[in-house]
């Protein structure tokens, strides 16, 4: 029994280690690129953020 609770908390552990950077990530994406005032920049990521129903004007 015990075995089987460190194994899980190793298992959350890792997943937590790739869930975090491509969650943050993701933020970065949708709303720091998304407000971005440059025209290229914005319109990458423009249709993205409305599909995801993300205002960004």
């Amino acid at each position: 029994m015990a075995t089987s609770t460190i194994a899980m908390r190793e298992t959350r552990a890792a997943v937590w280690k790739v869930a975090l950077p491509v969650f943050l990530a993701g933020v970065f994406l949708v709303y720091v690129v998304g407000m971005a005032q440059t025209a290229p920049i914005h319109n990458a990521a423009h249709d993205t953020r409305h599909s995801l129903s993300f205002p960004c004007h």
